[in-house]
Parts: C-alpha cells; sequence; structure tokens
C-alpha cells in the first residue's frame, strides 16, 4: 500500500483488510441467494438469513448445515457455499422470495422478487414484550460494542452488531458479538446464534448496531422478536414506521452521552 500525506510525504506500508468473499447459500443442494460477506460464522449468517426471510424460526426447523462440494482453484476445499437441509414437513421459500440477484455487502434485500416480499409478518409478537431498558445502561452499549470490536480494531473498515440480555435488575449482559463487511449480515449472524442456541424469540434482549437503523434491519430484529434495536446513527423513515406498527424500541444516535428515541419510548427507564 502506498500511503500519502499533505505535505507531500509518500511511504510504502502493509495494511490489514477485511476479508470479502462470496457465500452461495443452497436449500437442499439448489442455489437460492448468493450474499457478500466477510468468511467466518457462515452457518450463524445462513441461519439468521434463513430467520429474516421468514422461512424458519425454530432450530429444529433446521436439519443440517453443511459446507457444499467445490474446490477453490488452487484445489483447496471451498467454504463458499452452505448447503441447508430443511427437517422433514418444513416447507421452503415460496417464489415471491427468490433472490434473482446476489446481495450486496451494502444491501439486505437486494434481489427480492417482489415489493410485497420485502415486508414479512413475524411469528412473534415484540410488542408484548415488556423489557424495561435502564436508560444510563442502554447508553453503555455502544462503547461496550466499540471494545470489542477486534476485526475492525485490525481494519477500520466493518460494521457490527451486539445482542444484550437485560437481566432483573437493570443490568445487560452481552450474550453475543458479530461484526462483518456488510452491517445485514452482522445482524444475520447474530440472530442465526440465537436461533442455533434455541432462544428464539429473543426476548427481553437489545440489538446494538455500529452503524445506521435502516429499514431491513428494523424487520430482521423484528423477525427474531428482538424488542429493542439501538443505533449510534440515524434511522431512516420508513425504518421508524416498521418500528412504531411493530411496537418495537427503536433508538438512534447513541452516542454515550445521549439518545434519540424514536419508536416504544414506554420501555426506557
Amino acid at each position: 500500500m502506498l500511503h500519502l500525506t499533505a505535505d507531500g510525504a509518500t511511504r510504502r506500508r502493509s495494511d490489514t483488510l477485511a476479508g470479502e468473499e462470496p457465500l452461495e447459500i443452497r436449500l437442499g443442494g439448489v442455489p437460492w441467494s448468493v450474499t457478500m460477506r466477510t468468511p467466518g460464522g457462515d452457518f450463524d449468517l445462513v441461519a439468521g438469513f434463513l430467520v429474516s426471510e421468514g422461512v424458519v424460526w425454530d432450530a429444529r426447523q433446521i436439519s443440517s448445515l453443511t459446507y457444499g462440494p467445490g474446490v477453490d482453484p488452487d484445489g483447496s476445499p471451498s467454504y463458499n457455499v452452505v448447503d441447508v437441509r430443511l427437517a422433514p414437513g418444513v416447507p421452503g421459500p415460496d417464489a415471491a422470495q427468490a433472490r434473482h440477484v446476489y446481495t450486496s455487502s451494502s444491501c439486505g434485500i437486494c434481489g427480492t422478487a417482489s415489493v410485497e416480499a420485502v415486508t414479512k409478518a413475524s411469528r412473534f409478537a415484540v410488542d408484548e414484550d415488556p423489557v424495561r431498558v435502564p436508560l444510563a445502561e442502554l447508553l453503555t452499549l455502544p462503547a461496550r460494542l466499540r471494545e470489542r470490536q477486534r476485526v475492525f480494531d485490525a481494519t477500520g473498515s466493518v460494521h457490527a452488531a451486539a445482542l444484550f440480555e437485560v437481566d432483573g435488575h437493570g443490568g445487560a449482559e452481552l450474550l453475543c458479538l458479530r461484526e462483518d463487511v456488510g452491517r445485514h449480515n452482522a445482524v444475520d449472524k447474530v440472530l442465526g446464534w440465537g436461533l442455533r442456541e434455541g432462544r428464539l424469540p429473543l426476548r427481553g434482549t437489545v440489538l446494538q448496531v455500529s452503524g445506521r437503523a435502516s429499514f431491513e434491519l428494523v424487520q430482521k430484529a423484528r423477525m427474531a422478536g428482538v424488542p429493542v434495536l439501538a443505533a449510534v446513527s440515524g434511522p431512516s423513515s420508513l425504518s421508524v414506521d416498521l418500528a412504531q406498527e411493530a411496537g418495537m424500541t427503536l433508538v438512534g444516535f447513541s452516542r454515550g452521552d445521549g439518545l434519540n428515541v424514536y419508536a416504544g419510548a414506554h420501555r426506557l427507564v
């Protein structure tokens, strides 16, 4: 890498880059979607993607997750294909959920076949979640997320998502943290972990993300039963609409000394 400075100095040095590779998801051996992701936590990513798409909502609905056949150009085994086998009797996604183009690292709903398929019905009623989160505790979560972003520390180019469980005393325990070049992938990895651990619906939790609160992140949180989504940047108008409709709590611009509440303020103490 060539490093340039404003005073005209130049210097060559090495740099650490975040990995980004395609992952093909197959259902029963049949190609379904391709997403760009940071390798690592692939099974969690695929499981979370299936939750986000409304295909599964219980760990028992997945019979197996395996790396598919294939080799890389150098002849080594390929880990860029994951094949999902659904349990007997579990229907696959309908035609409206087909992905006709690959999902980039910046878009989690690209390639959805219809507008109607973008908004999916959740199996979990997050509006009924009685969790209460102390404001002081919520304000600590961005810093707690940031201090554990190991890949970001090395590369400066990945997003992060962390799931915290609120206990009966108002404290928040970190359950899972994932990083990825795609913010939607980081969230899917967290939600997939929750599915595979048998924790869905994720009642009594806060999903803290390092970027903005887009529509797709609110949608994903809703599908997994997460009652509170907090972001360090702002939300979109559509994400606020969806959070209000779903009865979720949506927080933006959470920076440690203050935050904005766009939906579900009753959950903050």
